[in-house]
Formats: C-alpha cells, sequence, structure tokens
C-alpha cells in the first residue's frame, strides 16, 4: 500500500496576484460542506485530508519562498479552537480539531524549493522523502470530488493490479494544448495504455489531458534527474514520464467517470468556477 504523497505547493502563483503575494495559492479557500452548514476551507488542506482518508501517512510538501502560511496552518494550535468554541463556532472548531488529528498521526515534511524550475524539479526535491518507496504526487492547486475519494483508490488499485511504474488521472478536454496530453494505446474499460505523453502541444494527439494526480514507481526520480528543462525553461514531470515510456517501463492512465469532477484554482477565472461548483456541491 502507498504510504508516501509528494505535494509541490512552490509554484508562485503570479496570475492569481496581487492576492498570492501573501497568500500562496494552494492555501485559497473553497467552499466545503459540513454537518449542513458551508465553510470555507484551504484548498490544501482538503487534499491533505483526501489523501490521509485514502491511507496517506507521510507528506512531503514542497513549498518556496513566501509559503510560510502552509507550514503555519499545519501547526495544531490547541488554544485557537478553545477560542472558536467559546465564540460558537462548533462546526468550523469541530472539522479543525479533525484536521489536527490527521496532522498529528502523520509525518509531515517540508522542502524548499529555492527557485521556480518546474513541476518537475519540484517532485525530484522529494527524492531523500521517497527513498525507494512508490509514492503518490498531488499538485497543491487541483481537487478532484468523487465520493469516497474513489479516484485516489482507482490509482492505486491500478497501480499495483497492472505493476505499473506510473498511473495517472485524465480528462477529456476542448483545447488540450494548454496541458499535458497522452496518445492512447490499448484500453480496457477505463484504464488506458500510455504510449506517448508531451507538455502542451501545438498538434495534440488526443484530447486526454492530464490531470496532476500521479502514483509512480521511483524510478520516476531517476528520469527526472536526466530530464533537462523543456520549451518553457522548466524541468516538465511530463518529461520524465515520457522517457520512462521510452525505458519500457508501463504507464496507464484513467478516464474519469461521469460525474467526477476536477477544480483546478490556478487562473481567476478556474478559482471563480471552483467557487461556484464547490459552493453548489
Amino acid at each position: 500500500m502507498i504510504k508516501k504523497a509528494v505535494i509541490p505547493a512552490a509554484g508562485l502563483g503570479t496570475r492569481l496576484l496581487p492576492t498570492t503575494k501573501e497568500l500562496p495559492k494552494e492555501m485559497m479557500p473553497i467552499f466545503y460542506k459540513r454537518r449542513g452548514e458551508t465553510i470555507l476551507k484551504p484548498t490544501l488542506q482538503i487534499i491533505f485530508e483526501e489523501l490521509y482518508d485514502a491511507g496517506i501517512r507521510e507528506f512531503c510538501f514542497i513549498v518556496g519562498r513566501g509559503k510560510r502560511a502552509i507550514e503555519d496552518h499545519f501547526t495544531p494550535d490547541y488554544n485557537f479552537l478553545e477560542h472558536l468554541r467559546k465564540k460558537g463556532k462548533e462546526v468550523v472548531a469541530e472539522d479543525i480539531e479533525e484536521f489536527y488529528e490527521k496532522i498529528d498521526n502523520s509525518v509531515l515534511v517540508f522542502v524548499n524549493q529555492p527557485q521556480p524550475r518546474g513541476f518537475g524539479d519540484a517532485v525530484l526535491k522529494a527524492k531523500a522523502f521517497v527513498g525507494n518507496e512508490p509514492f503518490i504526487v498531488h499538485a497543491g492547486d487541483a481537487i478532484i470530488f468523487s465520493e469516497n475519494n474513489e479516484h485516489l483508490k482507482k490509482i492505486i488499485n491500478v497501480f499495483y493490479h497492472k505493476k505499473a511504474e506510473a498511473v495517472f488521472l485524465l480528462k477529456e478536454v476542448e483545447d488540450p494544448r494548454i496541458y499535458g496530453v497522452i496518445e492512447p494505446g490499448e484500453e480496457e474499460e477505463d484504464v488506458i495504455e500510455v504510449r506517448r505523453i508531451v507538455e502542451k502541444p501545438e498538434k495534440p494527439p488526443s484530447n486526454l489531458a492530464v490531470v496532476p494526480i500521479y502514483a509512480f514507481d521511483p524510478v520516476i526520480l531517476k528520469a527526472l534527474e536526466k530530464t533537462g528543462p523543456g520549451k518553457r525553461g522548466e524541468i516538465e514531470l511530463t518529461d520524465a514520464i515520457q522517457k520512462i515510456i521510452e525505458w519500457n517501463f508501463k504507464v496507464y492512465a484513467i478516464k474519469p467517470p461521469k460525474g467526477q469532477i476536477w477544480l483546478d484554482i490556478g487562473t481567476p477565472q478556474n478559482y471563480w468556477k471552483a467557487l461556484q461548483i464547490s459552493y453548489s456541491l
């Protein structure tokens, strides 16, 4: 069973300035329902809790300059709970108390990415944390809402069942040129063999875009070490996945079931959509 997760959260969030000058984009809140009450919860907290509920107990957050708010939020403050209860904020206090219990039952590591050299470079910073074990990579600014965390369970199950070196989620999109995109191979129900993967292609091989939630064998770290900067000047995780495909390792992707919702808060327009969708859930 996979027990480790790497959560890159070092992006500058330039498309959400000036808000992200002081508040990391991964800490921007979306709506969340609890006991019939609507509360605002940081995106990264939701991701952590979903991973925890899927069995993950060791977490490596890749952070950068100006991300101190993340470490502060993941440091329990039980005095604050008492303050909330005195103010009659019982639902929020209950939610935060459960969050703190999950933190206390986990190992949390914060690793610094001094310069924004790309998503792949952020994952590579977790090399010492990962060691020789399989692990999850979950972008810190993307959320999948599925019943009982089925998307995470599915990734892990396919990873072991197929004896794969990489498994990730997909989404059918209208304009795949702004995403990582796969060239599909053989398909078995909702699981697709990945023949090729390319980042932001001018001529996409399909409309199947990568959702940035993955299960990896540690061989991906060796591939990242041999991967140079791409056309954007960054080390792309997709380029490293393509490398392990060329090394004849097994890579699979999963089509999402109908009704599964992918929320990405990386742009003002997407954040607005995330607020609208999360409020209506």
